[in-house]
């Protein structure tokens, strides 16, 4: 059961063959079981435990409230929930419990969904390897399975087998790790730069950056406020759709969303695909791009040419500039939006009283980590005023050029990019943190970011398993609101590729369920 798509859980719920309480013990269970993937900073068992009896409840009376009744989801820690602490893996937030729900959160609770827990992340989601939180790194689920052990050998007999374990991405790390070890149906995500495609494509699943406004910012913790965007991860493309029309729509909260009415959709099972043109661009064959990566992008563009597609090369020119004006746009919003913590309204305070500057100074230096402290610095230097001509507006005029770089190539007829996610398959830890946050954000954020700092719709789509059995997935990008469209091709794609299931003996011994799809791998 813990392996079905949510259309099947809540067929199963509706029939009776399980009951929401069962399903919230069984996720519970397994929360606790694969506790050492540290996926989770809170889990909010009882608040869950009574959510799923008042599922029950609706279920017993006919009554249910869509699709996500009953169904068992988790939320980053980096959005409020009302009576549930939040954190952002930060000292800084430490024992700090909103009063209030984020709208996120609150359209998938008015849904009947079970919230289980907040899930771990980088500190106030600057990282891309969910390792640099205080709660400590999260652990890729694929580390553990059986695909992995059979390619990975020790390097000597002495080598510690649990030292071979390999990052989830991040910075929504812990949620990617949720949905890949089935201890969730689905989870958010945000992204801001590629914080949830980056981990989706290294633990397996579906990751989607919905277009920037179409869903409600309000209660997500802001790092970047004209690039964040809440993320939705699944575990097939059709899940992520369920959950976008759970969440899309105007929130008067949020004066970016939308003014129209969005209609949920159900996606089409698309058989013909000869009517899409399908760009390429080759600017994504970026420095540090791996072999094999390479071959499943050229393989992926094969196979929608050989089904009829229009498949042709474009061009995106200013994609080199991305990262360099990303980072600086980024640490500047940075900088103004950490100066709210200052230990006077919320979140941690320092013991220090000489005077009121000493104070702000001290709960600054203890509360964020050198990462945070690092981007604060970073921002305040390109906001001075003799840098602000020369940093910030002009990487806003970049900004300008990339985003029409992707008008252009989707009014030549373009209706999806293709392109890779991440540059290599998920690292070991061991070897990820040999490099400072900000040189692997650089690296890990070059194919996901500029999509960002367009606003437009991107999902990545789990697509084969490396040489050393682990998960590599490709990008497809939208045009601004078309998440129809997008979600459509990437249905059709999974279905081609079939992604195998990650086989975790944590998950067979809790396993009852009549769902076992096993899928094979015919993509590799």
């Amino acid at each position: 059961m813990l392996r079905a798509s949510l259309r099947e859980v809540s067929a199963a719920l509706k029939e009776g063959h399980v009951t929401a309480t069962e399903l919230c013990q069984r996720c519970l269970s397994l929360i606790k079981s694969t506790k050492f993937l540290n996926a989770y900073i809170t889990v909010a068992e009882e608040t869950a435990l009574k959510q799923a009896e008042e599922s029950e409840k609706r279920y017993r009376r006919g009554q249910p409230l869509g699709v996500l009744d009953g169904i068992p989801i988790a939320v980053k820690d980096n959005f409020n929930t009302a009576g549930i602490e939040t954190t952002c893996a930060s000292n800084m937030l430490k024992g700090y419990v909103s009063p209030y729900n984020a709208t996120v959160v609150q359209k998938l609770l008015d849904q009947g969904a079970v919230l289980l827990g907040k899930t771990n992340l980088d500190e106030f989601a600057m990282g891309s390897g969910s390792t640099d939180g205080v709660f400590g790194p999260v652990r890729n689920p694929w580390s553990y399975s059986r695909q992995y052990k059979e390619k990975s050998v020790p390097k000597s007999h002495s080598e510690d087998k649990d030292a071979n374990w390999v990052i989830t991405g991040g910075s929504s790390g812990g949620s990617a790790a949720a949905v890949s070890s089935f201890t969730c149906f689905a989870a958010l995500g945000s992204d801001t730069g590629g914080s949830t495609r980056n981990p989706a494509a290294h633990c397996g699943v579906v990751g989607l950056k919905p277009t920037y406004g179409l869903i409600s910012r309000h209660g997500l913790i802001p790092l970047v406020n004209s690039m964040d965007v809440p993320g939705i991860l699944t575990r097939c493309v059709d899940d992520a759709a369920v959950v976008l029309g759970a969440l899309a729509g105007h929130d008067p909260k949020d004066s970016t969303t939308i003014q129209d009415n969005f209609k949920p959709f159900e996606l089409p099972n698309l058989t013909d695909v000869s009517k899409f043109s399908i760009g390429i661009p080759k600017e994504y064959h970026a420095p540090g791009l791996s072999s094999e990566i390479l071959a499943l992008w050229s393989k992926a563009a094969d196979l929608f040419k050989n089904a009829g597609a229009k498949v042709i090369e474009v061009s995106l020119p200013h994609t080199r500039y991305s990262i360099v004006c990303y980072h600086v746009l980024c640490t500047a919003e940075v900088a103004s939006n950490m100066a709210r913590f200052d230990g006077l309204e919320y979140g941690h305070r320092s013991d220090m009283n000489k005077s009121t500057e000493s104070m702000y100074a001290a709960t600054r230096r203890e509360g964020f980590n050198d990462v945070v402290r690092g981007r604060i610095l970073s921002g305040n230097y390109f906001l001075l005023k003799q840098n602000y001509e020369n940093y910030f507006i002009k990487a806003q005029k970049v900004r300008r050029l990339i985003a029409n770089d992707f008008v252009k190539v989707f009014r030549s007829g373009v209706d999806i990019l293709l392109t890779p996610t991440t540059l290599s398959d998920a690292v070991p830890y061991m070897e990820f943190i040999k490099e400072d946050n900000r040189t692997r954000s650089t690296q890990d954020d070059i194919l996901t970011q500029a999509a960002n700092m367009a606003g437009l719709p991107a999902i990545n789509v789990p697509t084969a398993l490396s040489e050393r059995g682990l998960p590599v997935g490709l990008q497809f990008i939208g045009r601004s609101f078309q998440e129809k469209q997008l979600l459509t091709v990437a249905k059709w794609f999974e279905k081609q590729v079939k992604f195998p299931m990650i086989q975790l003996e944590e998950v067979k011994r809790h396993e009852h369920g009549v769902f076992q799809h096993q899928k094979s791998a015919s993509f590799s």
